[in-house]
């Protein structure tokens, strides 16, 4: 079509999201006609308002393979625009090497953030051709820079580089007590991956006596440096399969469930692992489930997954930092692969593993995965196509401002992880949506119909046992049983309200305190009319004490729509996090209510931006409650309109609180058959038990698949 055509189709796309994927059409177009005219183009879109244009300028660049073009490219590197410093860094690694970018690079690398591990990311493609050079570029910077932080990226990027010269710095830096513990810490776990190098041991155990951080570090490094992997068994042992979710410390118990991270896929984790050992049909003996810990606990955990032939194990990733909202955790790239790639051998033969999120952990594990010739399967999902579009829809997000937003959500990167991770899958799990193969194509740009064998729609599932425990000590305690421990601490939150809203029934809500889930868009839209007057609002979720970044800036939106010395009165009850059964317990007792202080009627609300599933939405319609959800997405398959729930567009609050109104109406009229209805719906379709069987098939055509290609391969050799 050619450039100039390519390009006047990504400035007129309807939407954001289809601006985007037009971007590889203009890429392509550039890299099979490159050309002084082609660079003119591509200049007229940097230099436009179009931010969404002037990035997809950049990625294009990148695909032309002459020196104008690559000095072009290595020049936004010094742009006075960030975004666009920061996809120039990103795309000079589809590049070949340029000693004039290498140093702006270093730079970036040292200033850390996502724009650093992008820099970081392109250094480590460029030392397979120019590792020399990198590496005493580097060793140059370290001469000029006293931050530790700063330092301690540039040792790790110094760990990417393989040659002796690198080694011997590392080793330096490692030993020498006046460097600051984070920057010996980064030389320890780099020297912990150079295996089979001569003499590395030595001074590795001298600071294992250290004592502290670093000599936990030391401890792993040597772990790293001995050939630790336990024996592969034979495949008729059963499958083993590996899941994980990093931006969470997932616990077996789930008492952590809600706060931060810890959202309803960490939930999901713990009791499908659970679900797919218990269940013999499913091929799977062995699930290890990996998640963030601290170092201390990752030797320990090394013992446990190379000896545990069976069972749902854990495995912990030491990050060596407090925990970070997910948008914020791309630099611990190097560190999480590190701790991936550890966990992974020790645990001998792994038949496949499971990827879901377009995050730093599913980038770091996607590396171990491909360096260890382990299968992956990712569930595919339109993250963040969705928030964009809804964003595009709302006028939150547009085109000449796209770029400053992309800076702190990194959209543009994430949706490419998405595609790289969905098209070098051996096989892809969808979630069901009402348009499936539409959204696919349209979103994020994958056809489903081609190659459908290499494509499974798999629901999301709910452990109903926990639900109709719940369901009847709530309905006992509706009827006059005295209240067990968990709803006893309920009714005191309650009761701590003003003595006139004791009679109102709940809106309940659960989740993660971000601004995807939308908990402080449903504060103010329950707060700023008729709502407030007609229920109390229930929020269960988050890190009330030690919150993180993202629960913070929630925190402060519910507090500009009710400050806290009016909660009281309002009728807000901020729960905070709490475990899973104890969650549980508190959406029953707002169902049937609770003598004395809340009357029946009660409903759940979903508020959030876009919701792929919706774990915490199925627990509420097993649990009877009448429920408000996105009408997109998953919940859009399952929850009723009019009967079961309320479809609305959450993104806007007029309508959202339209549909909240219309639940209760709903609610007060009485239950009828509904809850029937809703938990039947969920037995039958969404518990996860029918999501573990569901995946076993997958499973072993997948470890199947790739026993033929290693044999294929064997016999060819």
């Amino acid at each position: 079509m050619g450039v100039q055509t390519a390009l006047d189709e990504v400035r007129a796309a309807p939407r954001i999201i289809d601006a985007m994927r037009l971007a590889d059409d203009l890429a392509f177009e550039a890299g099979r006609d490159p050309g002084v005219r082609t660079l003119r183009v591509l200049g007229s879109a940097l230099a436009g308002d179009d931010q969404v244009a002037a990035i997809a300028a950049v990625h294009a660049l990148a695909e032309i393979f002459d020196e104008q073009a690559s000095r072009m490219l290595s020049g936004l590197l010094s742009d006075d625009r960030a975004t666009i410093r920061e996809h120039a860094a990103w795309a000079l690694g589809s590049a070949p090497p340029r000693a004039d970018a290498m140093g702006r690079l270093i730079g970036l690398v040292a200033a850390g953030g996502f724009t650093g591990m992008l820099a970081q990311r392109t250094l480590e493609q460029w030392s397979t051709s120019s590792a020399e050079t990198l590496a005493v570029s580097v060793e140059a910077a370290l001469l000029g820079i006293v931050d530790p932080a700063a330092r301690a990226r540039l040792v790790e990027t110094l760990g990417l580089v393989r040659p002796a010269v690198a080694t011997r710095a590392l080793v330096r830096i490692a030993g020498d007590a006046r460097e600051h513990d984070e920057v010996r810490i980064a030389a320890v776990s780099a020297l912990g991956q150079r295996r089979g190098t001569p003499g590395l041991s030595g001074p590795i155990e001298d600071l294992v006596g250290t004592g502290g951080l670093l000599a936990e570090v030391a401890r792993l490094a040597l772990i790293d440096l001995a050939d630790t992997a336990a024996p592969r068994e034979p495949h008729h042992a059963g499958l083993t399969v590996a899941q994980l979710f990093l931006h969470a410390d997932i616990d077996p118990s789930l008492a952590s469930a809600g706060a931060g991270d810890n959202g309803g896929i960490a939930t999901l984790l713990v009791r499908l692992g659970n679900a797919l050992v218990a269940d013999p049909d499913t091929g799977v003996r062995r699930v290890i489930t990996l998640s963030r810990g601290p170092v201390a606990q990752a030797a320990a955990d090394l013992l446990d997954i190379g000896s545990a032939a069976s069972g749902h194990i854990y495995g912990h990733v030491p990050l060596r930092s407090a925990p970070v909202p997910s948008a914020a955790a791309w630099p611990l790239r190097v560190t999480a692969r590190r701790g991936i790639r550890r966990i992974l051998r020790a645990a001998g033969r792994v038949d496949l593993l499971h990827l879901r999120m377009a995050d730093v952990g599913s980038l770091a594990a996607a590396d171990v995965a491909r360096e260890l010739g382990i299968p992956v399967v990712f569930t595919v999902a339109p993250d963040p196509h969705g928030v964009i579009t809804s964003m595009d829809r709302s006028g939150a997000l547009t085109r000449e401002h796209f770029g400053d937003v992309d800076l702190v959500e990194h959209f543009w990167f994430r949706v490419r992880l998405v595609q790289n991770l969905a098209s070098n899958a051996a096989h892809t799990v969808l979630f069901p949506r009402p348009e499936l193969q539409r959204d696919m194509r349209q979103l994020v740009g994958i056809d489903i119909t081609s190659h459908p064998e290499r494509h499974t729609i798999v629901a999301e599932g709910v452990d109903l046992d926990v639900v109709d425990r719940a369901v009847a000590v709530a309905r006992a305690h509706a009827d006059g049983t005295p209240a067990v421990p968990a709803i006893a601490e309920l009714r005191a939150r309650v009761e701590a309200l003003a003595p006139e809203r004791r009679s109102l029934p709940i809106v309940v809500t659960v989740g993660r305190l971000h601004r995807v889930k939308g908990m402080a868009t449903l504060v103010d839209t329950w707060a700023r009319g008729p709502l407030r007057d007609r229920a109390n609002l229930l929020v269960i979720g988050g890190d009330l004490e030690h919150p993180s970044l993202d629960e913070r800036e929630q925190l402060s939106r519910i507090d500009l729509a009710v400050p806290e010395a009016e909660r009281a009165e309002g009728g807000l009850i901020l729960a905070g996090h709490q475990p899973n059964d104890i969650a549980a317990l508190w959406l029953a007792a707002v169902r049937f209510g609770m003598p004395g202080l809340t009357s029946p009627g009660g409903i759940y609300v979903c508020a959030s931006l876009k919701e792929e599933f919706g774990i915490a939405l199925l627990e509420a319609m097993a649990t009877g409650l009448m429920v408000v959800a996105p009408d997109g997405g998953g919940p859009a398959t399952y929850v009723e309109d009019g009967v079961t729930g309320v479809l609305t567009q959450t993104w806007d609050a007029d309508r959202l609180e339209t549909a909240i109104g219309s639940a209760l109406e709903a609610g007060a009229r009485g239950e009828g058959t509904r809850p029937e209805v809703a938990h039947e719906m969920v037995r039958t379709s969404f518990t996860i038990q029918a999501m573990a069987a569901a995946l076993g098939p997958v499973y072993r055509g997948v470890a199947a698949e790739e026993a033929e290609l290693i044999r294929a391969a064997g016999a060819s050799l």
